[in-house]
């Protein structure tokens, strides 16, 4: 596929996880025609039966289309599809668009993309701001960076996944971007859950709690999902913990390669982690609260009962 050809009507799609699947299906119902892998095949099954041509191996992806999306939850099953390493790695590559929307390392995404290039492939980075009501809805924010060209033909091909797509630069900047916008919104998850759980044990009314932050400036489209969740203790996931734990490791490590401060994003890497070690990896972020309510309780301090 060279610049300006028309974008292509067959797309490939990689990881069909809790965001994967429903990107896939709008994909299909965008009218494109949708070749598909996943290492596990339930998802395989129901997005057959939407239409999809399901494969059994990323080989099989390659074979059929020339732009290839990718939905993966780390680098290392990003390197197993694309065979990174091995000499099918430079076949799988050379005259493909590979677009990754998953969120990675930035250095890992820019030497990625050396050697895609070096293949003869092309390469944007397209991690995604939202989660998966959004991906259902067509409503993602995607932030890319790449070379113009391949800019051009990947703004259409996720047209339909994405309400708004922002050009952030070079190869690296779009992963850099994604990773700022996740720091507020871990911490902002974590404060919330602390929030609702202090409320809660006040002995407040947590539907008039609810109906203030509603009036109010906290008032967004992110607390209109998660509050209610919080407050009646849904967990039913939409971004996982585990994700977020995940998201918060990969800030850090960026935070501490530029010798950053982060105190806020290491009160929430901490409470994440603590939710793994809780056996709440599978649910959704906002669990969270279960772990602030297994903290161990404030003590009163001298001070404050001193001046009490």
């Amino acid at each position: 596929m060279s610049a300006g050809q028309l974008v292509p009507t067959r797309i490939g799609f990689i990881g069909l996880g809790v965001m994967g699947l429903p990107m896939a299906q709008n994909l299909l119902g965008a009218g494109h025609e949708v070749v598909v892998w996943n290492r596990s095949t339930g998802p395989l099954e129901i997005i057959r039966s939407s239409g999809a041509i399901a494969v059994t191996s990323p080989a099989e992806v390659f074979a059929q289309v020339q732009a290839v999306i990718f939905m993966l939850a780390n680098e290392m099953a990003l390197d197993g599809a694309l065979a990174r390493g091995t000499r099918e790695f430079h076949e799988r590559m050379k005259g493909r668009l590979i677009i990754s929307m998953g969120t990675n390392l930035p250095d890992y995404s820019r030497k990625l993309a050396q050697e895609i290039i070096v293949a003869g492939g092309r390469y944007v980075e397209a991690p995604v701001s939202g989660s998966r009501v959004p991906a259902m809805q067509g409503q993602l924010v995607g932030l890319l960076a790449g070379k113009q060209a391949d800019l051009e033909v990947t703004r259409p091909i996720l047209a339909p996944l994405c309400r708004k797509t922002i050009d952030c630069g070079s190869i690296g900047t779009a992963l850099e971007m994604k990773l700022a916008i996740n720091l507020m919104l871990n911490t902002f998850q974590a404060g919330m859950a602390e929030a609702v759980y202090f409320a809660d044990k006040l002995g407040l009314d947590l539907g008039a709690f609810e109906s203030a932050i509603a009036a109010g400036p906290m008032d967004c489209g992110f607390t209109q999902t998660k509050l209610p969740k919080l407050i009646a203790r849904n967990y039913a996931v939409q971004a996982a913990l585990s994700d977020a734990c995940h998201s918060t490791q990969l800030i850090s490590s960026v935070g501490r390669s530029a010798q950053l401060n982060t105190p806020m994003l290491d009160t929430a890497q901490s409470l994440y982690a603590s939710g793994i070690e809780l056996g709440l990896s599978g649910l959704d972020m906002c669990a969270v609260r279960e772990v602030i309510a297994d903290l161990p309780t404030n003590a009163p301090s001298s001070a404050s009962v001193e001046n009490s």
